[in-house]
């Protein structure tokens, strides 16, 4: 895959992307949640190379539900 999310700088801003289709949008905010890319003393941040500067990883995940919609929230029984 090229790298498209090179010039996002927030998850947000490639979920809400337009012109991404939702398995690439997927693809990269997985990859930005990678423990590959986790901040050192500071687990929960991820830093892509791509970015420039860290990201939370609970806003990433948060980004990667946005992508399921409000319908697809699991019940509590």
């Amino acid at each position: 895959m090229s790298q498209p999310f090179a010039r996002y700088l927030h998850p947000f801003e490639v979920a809400h992307h337009p012109a991404l289709e939702p398995e690439v949008k997927r693809a990269i905010l997985a990859s930005w949640a990678s423990d590959r890319h986790a901040v050192e003393n500071r687990p929960a941040m991820r830093q892509p190379p791509e970015l420039k500067g860290p990201v939370s990883v609970d806003d990433v995940f948060a980004a990667l539900r946005s992508l399921d919609g409000p319908d697809s929230q699991p019940t509590l029984q």
